[in-house]
């Protein structure tokens, strides 16, 4: 077994330990720092990023070679960690308690007390896949513009638990709509600052949805749905098809056909993930690649109709307009004129 004891002041401090005893190197990029390691320890990267609030951002993508235990003193450092699990699975446990399983998909907030100790158990030869949000409670309710006490009065306990004498800790329900909002973090493709400000404002609404479904859940509101974990991450499978081929004519017999889900459940799984009907998903989809093509392309208004799959320029231009709030070819006029002017001043 691998053991890394961490006893660290920050979460910097925390990977430049972990990096001590796996190795790897330590990349930066405009505040944006990466443990990446290859080697008979591990293969996979640490993602790390301090914001000003008080607010930390750690993403797992690592495989270990061997069982590896990290155990983290808790008297320097000791955030409130809401932590997704998007692949694979780990163990945690405080002190003097039962190890649990955090299995994929689910949604875990935890604190530990100071003076203790956090044990996470991670398995040898699984990709392991996590998300973490660190909120270091002085500084966060020093830098916070709202006052904390809309959330649910245990999680305003641990918020105004300062001195950090209690652990907590609340293993939540599955949530597969936690995991397209992390992944749009591994899939943003700008640079500098634009990145980092679109990283952070996409960590500060992944950290409002754990608190929402914590409110949910101790209230014993919990969505309801008939449909499994597996039923769910076959619609979830389905939903990133659709993206890659929006030309492809689907519907919803099609689709039933393709997943083995009858109508009723595709139709609630879509509802439940994405807040939309099968039919309006995929036009969503539809205009969203439209969009991307006018401004990525030279196509004009009926080739992007036939490229993202309608049948009618004359429907496709009304639901443009009616999304985006104007028609696809002042759309392409205003970007061409742009394109002008950008050429002009070069």
């Amino acid at each position: 077994m691998i053991k890394i004891e961490i006893s660290a002041t920050s979460i910097n401090q925390t990977v430049e330990q972990i990096q001590k005893v796996i190795g790897g190197r330590i990349e930066e990029n405009w505040g944006e720092f990466t443990l990446i390691v290859n080697n008979q320890k591990a293969f996979g990267k640490i993602r790390f990023i301090n914001f000003e609030r008080g607010v930390h951002l750690m993403d797992f993508d690592i495989q270990f070679f061997e069982e590896t235990l990290i155990v983290n003193d808790t008297s320097l450092y000791n955030p409130i960690r809401f932590s997704y699990c998007l692949e694979g699975y780990y163990e945690h446990r405080f002190l003097n308690t039962e190890k649990k399983q955090i299995d994929q998909f689910q949604s875990v907030i935890l604190s530990g007390r100071d003076g203790g100790y956090t044990y996470t158990y991670f398995p040898e030869k699984v990709t392991i896949k996590t998300n973490e949000i660190h909120v270091l409670r002085n500084k966060f309710l020093k830098r916070s513009l709202n006052p904390i006490d809309t959330l649910n009065e245990k999680l305003h306990e641990v918020f105004l638990d300062t001195d950090h004498e209690n652990k907590f800790s609340h293993y939540g329900a599955y949530n597969l709509k936690l995991a397209d909002q992390i992944n749009f973090l591994s899939n943003i493709k700008k640079k500098g600052m634009i990145r980092m400000l679109l990283i952070e404002s996409k960590v500060y609404e992944i950290l409002s949805q754990h608190m929402l479904q914590h409110n949910l859940e101790v209230s014993g509101k919990k969505v309801e749905t008939s449909l499994l974990k597996s039923e769910l991450k076959i619609v979830r499978k389905y939903a990133k098809k659709i993206i890659k081929t929006p030309s492809v004519n689907y519907s919803l017999e099609s689709i039933a056909n393709d997943t083995g889900l009858t109508q009723a459940k595709l139709q609630e799984g879509f509802k439940l993930l994405y807040n939309r009907t099968v039919t309006e998903y995929i036009r969503h989809v539809r205009l969203r690649k439209a969009r991307d093509l006018m401004n990525t392309t030279d196509m004009n208004v009926s080739e992007i109709v036939y490229t993202v799959g309608f049948s009618s320029r004359s429907y496709f231009s009304k639901i443009f307009k009616s999304k985006f709030d104007i028609s696809p070819s002042e759309y392409l006029k205003l970007r061409n004129e742009k394109t002008l002017l950008q050429s002009e001043e070069a």
